[in-house]
């Protein structure tokens, strides 16, 4: 969906601004995956206050980071979540945004860190990376940011999708069922956890999540400086006690140049006058801090967000 401006009545009908009604959209991910609540968090903050700004907001479900910047570049999404890694090659015209860059892509707010999760049954046997050989793994959609970086991290380690007994190229979305009907061993999704996604596979089998982690796995933080270590908790899901070292992004907030500087100040100004009632809307929010909103910005920020936070004394 795109920009509209509703007629000087229809504003005067919902008791707003006389210069009319903003509609943005907002692009996320699967429903049972980080991005969407967090799309709806962000929407209903700012329709709490749109008698008074004008600006309404809806969320949207897609395919995920690469989608959200496609479409965004096509006028058919205002915002979207993406990993900050995506974000970093689509700007500089890199893997799946190879000799198509994409200049106006800005950034509005890092939202949170997110970490890539192999999730396995135990009877796999599936104890590392280097065991994926001969297995039936999901490895995503094409095109999403799960699929790019479960592409990277198994090609440092040597594995390739021709390797796999079968590569399913479903959404992760689909794992928790696949995995307990055993139509896989595994899949991989990138999470901002804890996650409903795992939750899932862990209430219906019995889970393990594979630590991504060694030298090769350092070596790769240091070619793409935009990972980053991080472990998921062994007290998020069920069956699944241990710390698991792995990798992740930041999830970021994206828009266009070509979205009102009122619309991104919008957005950003209600998330950071409300970061108290914010942070309480998901978990995977625990640690941030408002000044952890600017770290992971792989794409130059909009005016609108600039102005936001150096009203906020963060810039």
């Amino acid at each position: 969906m795109t920009k509209k401006l509703a007629t000087i009545a229809l504003a005067g009908a919902l008791s707003i601004p006389a210069f009319g009604a903003e509609f943005i959209t907002i692009g996320t991910g699967g429903v049972t995956g980080t991005y969407y609540p967090t799309g709806g968090a962000v929407c209903r903050l700012v329709n709490k206050i749109k008698k008074k700004t004008g600006i309404r907001c809806s969320v949207e479900s897609t395919g995920g980071s690469v989608y959200n910047v496609n479409t965004i570049r096509a006028g058919e999404l205002d915002f979207g979540i993406a990993q900050s890694d995506v974000v970093y090659y689509a700007l500089n015209g890199e893997k799946k945004f190879e000799g198509n860059p994409y200049k106006g892509l800005r950034s509005v707010i890092a939202i949170y860190p997110e970490l890539l999760a192999l999730v396995v049954r135990k009877d796999t046997g599936i104890k590392s990376l280097a065991d994926l050989k001969g297995k039936k793994i999901n490895i995503d959609v094409p095109g999403s940011g799960t699929r790019l970086t479960a592409e990277i991290v198994m090609k440092a380690e040597g594995v390739s999708p021709s390797d796999l007994a079968l590569k399913s190229e479903l959404k992760s979305t689909e794992g928790p069922n696949m995995l307990k009907d055993k139509k896989i061993d595994g899949y991989f999704g990138v999470f901002g956890h804890p996650t409903a996604n795992i939750k899932d596979a862990a209430n219906s089998t019995d889970a393990y999540i594979v630590p991504v982690t060694g030298k090769n796995i350092d070596a790769l933080i240091s070619k793409y400086p935009y990972y980053a270590k991080g472990t998921i908790s062994g007290t998020f899901y069920k069956g699944i006690t241990n710390d698991t070292p792995s990798i992740g992004v930041k999830a970021v907030l994206v828009t266009s140049d070509k979205i009102s500087d009122k619309a991104v100040y919008t957005v950003t100004k209600t998330i950071l006058d409300n970061f108290a009632a914010f942070k309480k809307l998901h978990p995977a929010y625990k640690t941030i801090t408002k000044k952890s909103l600017l770290d992971g910005l792989s794409a130059p920020q909009h005016p609108g967000a600039i102005k936001a936070f150096k009203e906020a004394g963060l810039l």
